[in-house]
């Protein structure tokens, strides 16, 4: 059996993986806006305890980026480049299963 039938699915995974944290980056950012125009409030358990997850997912990845690329103008683009990023690594990861599919036949 080739290396590739092993590979595959667990680059389909992370590729899931990625996608799934993309959603969870865009909520983040969605109810960061929502929070900061008062359209909703922390006082509500399931905003807060939504809020509380997410940010606890996203956190640790934005951290670093924002320690080189402060707020610019009061705006947070943090997530905008975490997306970017994670865009990146997903487009390197289509190749490589590309890569293993086109030597495995």
């Amino acid at each position: 059996m080739s290396a590739a039938a092993f590979l595959l699915p667990l680059f389909r995974v992370i590729n899931m993986a990625i996608d799934l944290y993309w959603w969870v980056i865009i909520v983040m950012a969605l109810m960061s806006w929502l929070l900061a125009f008062d359209v909703i409030n922390m006082r509500n358990d399931l905003v807060r305890s939504v809020w509380n997850g997410v940010n606890a997912l996203t956190e640790p990845a934005l951290r670093p980026i924002r320690r080189f690329i402060p707020p610019i103008g009061g705006m947070d683009i943090s997530p905008i480049i975490l997306l970017l990023l994670l865009s990146f690594i997903q487009m390197e990861l289509v190749e490589v299963m590309r890569r293993l599919m086109m030597a495995s036949i």
